[in-house]
């Protein structure tokens, strides 16, 4: 019982949050996702990553280690959802991207927070980070045929990320206002990513709901697998690993929706990845931070 009541605790925020957004929509009200989404991932993460790295206290060669294994779970995702788009016979192009990258950002971050704190979040932004890297870059490349290792420089989240990691290595710390002025920004971040969510949701058209059903179920169990072995393998911290495990399992992230939209694949079945794997994480999410809290 008690396990239980943590769990819900942890998880109940973040969707509670996700449902303000999604009733927000269906009530008829405005929310101009376009300026919330880029005054979230321009100003308030980026804020919220330098300061969390900045502040955390575990040790950076600990933050490396994680980066690497990062890059292996990821390895071993892709390489297995490959093999799983191929057997389907789906075309590589709509399902490969969004099964391979979740939504490290507007579920992964919270989610870490509420149940590991600060230290938790520490670890998040990392791999945040890194999944981002990779999905500006091979994700694009994926679904457009080109990829913008440009487009990755410029992308403030990445910036905030690396002078993070430099402050945490140095062990330098911002003036105390200028600390708590960027802190107070980047508490604007979760809120608004957990309510984009919901309203995203909310307006998506899905279609397809038993292949989504299948896909979303077989991404859980890859994306678990492979963080749990690769966890496993590096030998990570018990909370390294735990989050490590929860944000590569996190749901399909809407920004393939969008990604599809632009570059011409099928953002129909997309949408509905979007949709059926957000529903299904509101049982797989709290089952993971029940094995590994």
């Amino acid at each position: 019982m008690n396990l239980t009541l943590t769990v819900l605790n942890i998880t109940a925020p973040v969707f509670l949050l996700a449902a303000v957004g999604f009733v927000w929509v269906k009530m008829g009200f405005e929310y101009r996702v376009q300026f919330v989404t880029r005054l979230a991932m321009t100003l308030s993460v980026p804020c919220l990553i330098f300061v969390a790295l900045m502040q955390t206290q575990v040790d950076p060669s600990a933050l490396a280690d994680l980066s690497l294994a990062t890059l292996v779970a990821y390895g071993l995702v892709i390489l297995a959802c490959f093999g799983l788009v191929r057997v389907m016979r789906l075309d590589v192009r709509t399902y490969l991207a969004p099964l391979i990258f979740g939504n490290t950002g507007n579920l992964g971050l919270p989610l870490a927070l509420f149940a590991f704190g600060e230290v938790g979040l520490g670890y998040a932004v990392v791999i945040f980070a890194v999944m981002a890297v990779i999905s500006f870059t091979f994700g694009v490349w994926l679904v457009a045929g080109s990829g913008s290792a440009t487009r990755v420089i410029q992308e403030p989240m990445v910036a905030a990320t690396l002078l993070g990691a430099l402050f945490l290595w140095q062990g330098w710390e911002t003036p105390l206002f200028l600390t708590n002025t960027l802190d107070l920004i980047g508490q604007m971040a979760i809120p608004l990513m957990l309510i984009t969510l919901g309203v995203a949701v909310a307006r998506l058209e899905i279609s397809g709901y038993g292949q989504a059903i299948f896909l979303s179920c077989a991404k859980a169990v890859i994306c678990v697998a492979a963080g749990w072995g690769v966890a496993t393998w590096f030998g990570l911290p018990p909370i390294a690993a735990a989050v490590l495990i929860l944000q590569v399992a996190t749901p399909v992230a809407v920004t393939s929706y969008m990604i599809a939209e632009k570059y011409g694949a099928d953002a129909q079945a997309v949408a509905g990845l979007v949709v059926v794997s957000t529903l299904i994480s509101v049982i797989t999410l709290p089952l993971i931070l029940s094995f590994v809290i």
